[in-house]
């Protein structure tokens, strides 16, 4: 018989449910017509719920009908229905169940329904479980991202059920991954909850994180006796490091459990508020004028019951004996948070390990911008030894090439293939004239060298401005050198950075190629280790002091063209560099290009390392790094890798 009583129960709620259905989203909407017209935050919530289980295909037009605020109703009968702007003050009103227009109405028959923004929001919410299924890519991944900024555990089941059918394999992994993190926030089977933070123990997304640190957040508490229903995550003792004694009545005095301090203001009012006959607790007013009377004195009310009683050190003592003091997790399954603290130990390991290479990626990077820049000034410095402090401006001039370059070849790849040798060519010339007009007089007199060279990167300076003005030129990168390889959330580094690093080393080949396979080379190390004997025996220093000064302006002009590519191209550019490659030339050892690789490593490193430490003043990092350099040439005067032979004594 009972059977039969509940199969009937079923059989009834079925066609309940059929009816509803078959009477569409209409009757529905009537019945909460109040809290729809006058919609809020606050009351709004039935109806939209109402409408999400209702299972109907048109809810989801008729939601996203009302965000956009196109829903009308239709004042004669009540009726919602879509409008659409018609001729005049008239709207074509189009019934959300069948999709057809029953007519235009003019406005004055109708009541425009606009949601505020808190309502719009709940809507949006609710729409989610539509649009994850939606046939739109664009709807499911709007659904997805709508999901990740305001999650809830209403939306875990939709979003489980529309894994399976998913067509796009990208939106698929995301929603995998999104329905872990909800899996772990509020799912309500703990073992699925502990799995999902385990599977998730790997990934180092802020995500992950931001999904787990709420389950070990923990608050401090303190009762009689240890409840027995909290998830206890330590139990403190007053006067311990992690709770002092002062803290741990306070709590107590929070927590109604104790009575609270009396200040010397509160004394002072109390006893001004019992005078009486020119006395207080007994003792004349005249005579309250020290701690101890006025201590005295309240206490004698206090005895009488009109103000409260001080609180004592044993006070103190027995209220924090008779309670226990304990920090519980708001995460009340013990299961869950064991394996989010393992899982967030696993993932800051991780972490530290993945900035840890990181920052040596971008002290590689910074490493090899510096050798780049400074590999022109070894070859000339090192064989000549001549102070050029030009040098940044042949790197800048190198940068309003590739812009020049660039004005007339649209293409931003062909552009920088053609700039590089075109910058090449003009800073060689420009090396090569300096040599020929300059240079050549003052050889061996090195302070007349720093001062002409000094004088001309100003001269130089002052004529981009005047051709190019002051404000920065683009030199744009091509579209394949946008963004960053991206590791992880923790690792990442431009690929412009990377084209620069692969740039230093063909130069670093070229170069070694240049002084050991050709007969320049050749010359250039007989005339760096003794020019008289090198003249001696037919080689002409004149010539290959030219031609090693044209070569380091070149590779300086290369230079230009790659730092131009993130840095800002101005007159300035070359200001930027020409300390840290005299430092680099300087640390690594004068004539040595292992020895300007080996100094652009170390500045690279250690700027990186004291920006590291100090990340908000990255001028101390600078100022640190010349600091430490002074020391090191105290105690290496002569560079990482000092030359050997005759040069080396000169």
């Amino acid at each position: 018989m009972l059977r039969l009583f509940l199969a009937g129960l079923a059989i009834l709620f079925a066609c309940l449910n059929a009816n509803a259905q078959d009477g569409g989203l209409q009757p529905i909407l009537q019945d909460h017509q109040e809290i729809i017209v006058k919609s809020s935050r606050k009351t709004i919530k039935p109806a939209i719920d109402a409408l999400a289980a209702s299972g109907l295909p048109q809810a989801q037009v008729m939601l996203e009908t009302w965000v956009a605020k196109d829903m009308w109703m239709r004042k004669s009968d009540g009726l919602f229905f879509a409008g659409k702007k018609a001729e005049g003050r008239s709207y074509e009103l189009t019934d959300f169940d069948t999709g057809k227009v029953v007519g235009t109405f003019e406005k004055s028959d109708l009541k425009q329904l606009k949601p505020n923004s808190g309502v719009r929001a709940m809507i949006g919410t609710a729409l989610v479980q539509f649009q994850l299924t939606d046939p739109d890519r664009k709807k499911r991944l709007a659904a997805l991202k709508s999901i990740q900024r305001d999650s809830e555990g209403a939306l875990l089941e939709p979003l489980r059920a529309s894994v399976e059918d998913e067509p796009d394999v990208d939106l698929k992994a995301q929603k995998q991954r999104l329905e872990r993190l909800l899996t772990i926030g509020y799912d309500e089977d703990v073992a699925a909850r502990v799995a999902a933070i385990e599977e998730m123990s790997n990934d180092l997304g802020v995500d992950v994180r931001a999904a787990l640190n709420p389950l070990v957040v923990t608050s401090r508490k303190t009762a009689a006796d240890l409840p027995s229903d909290v998830n206890v995550a330590i139990i403190l003792e007053p006067g311990s490091e992690a709770l002092s004694r002062d803290d741990a009545y306070h709590l107590l005095v929070a927590s109604d459990l104790a009575a609270p301090h009396v200040l010397p203001d509160d004394i002072r009012l109390a006893l001004a508020a019992n005078i009486d006959g020119g006395r207080v607790g007994g003792i004349p007013v005249a005579q309250l004028n020290n701690n101890t009377a006025r201590t005295q004195a309240y206490n004698t009310l206090a005895e009488a019951g009109l103000v409260p009683a001080l609180v004592t050190e044993a006070d103190i003592d027995m209220a924090l004996g008779a309670h226990v003091f304990f920090e519980t997790y708001a995460e009340p399954s013990v299961e869950v948070t064991a394996a989010a603290e393992k899982a967030l130990k696993k993932i800051e390991l991780k972490v530290g390990l993945n900035q840890t290479l990181d920052l040596t990626l971008d002290a590689v990077s910074l490493a090899s911008i510096y050798f780049l820049a400074a590999i022109g000034l070894a070859i000339t410095f090192g064989v000549m030894g001549v102070i050029n402090m030009a040098h940044g401006e042949f790197i800048m001039m190198g940068a309003y090439t590739g812009y020049v370059v660039q004005q007339y070849v649209p293409d931003h790849t062909v552009s920088i293939i053609v700039a590089i040798p075109m910058a090449f060519a003009v800073t060689f010339a420009m090396g090569v004239a300096m040599e020929r007009l300059v240079i050549r007089w003052l050889y061996a007199r090195p302070l007349e060298t720093l001062l002409a060279t000094f004088g001309i990167s100003i001269a130089l300076q002052q004529l981009a401005k005047n051709i190019f003005g002051t404000q920065a030129r683009p030199l744009t990168a091509p579209g394949w050198l946008d963004g960053a390889w991206v590791m992880n959330d923790v690792v990442s580094i431009s690929y412009i950075r990377i084209a620069i690093f692969v740039l230093a080393l063909i130069f670093l080949g070229l170069f070694l190629y240049i002084m050991k396979r050709t007969r320049l080379g050749l010359e250039m190390r007989a005339v760096t280790q003794n020019p008289r004997m090198a003249g001696s025996m037919g080689i002409n220093p004149g010539r290959v002091n030219m031609l090693t000064f044209g070569l380091g302006s070149g590779i300086a002009g290369i230079a230009g063209v790659a730092i131009g590519l993130f840095a800002k191209v101005t007159s300035d550019l070359g200001n930027d560099y020409i300390v840290q490659s005299f430092m680099t030339v300087v640390v690594g050892g004068v004539g040595n290009i292992w020895g300007a690789l080996a100094g652009a490593g170390m500045i690279g490193f250690l700027q990186k390392g004291i920006e590291w430490m100090n990340p908000s003043n990255t001028l101390a990092a600078q100022t640190y790094m010349i600091i430490f350099i002074i020391i090191f040439i105290q105690f290496r005067p002569r560079g990482i890798i000092a030359l050997k032979g005759r040069a080396a004594g000169d």
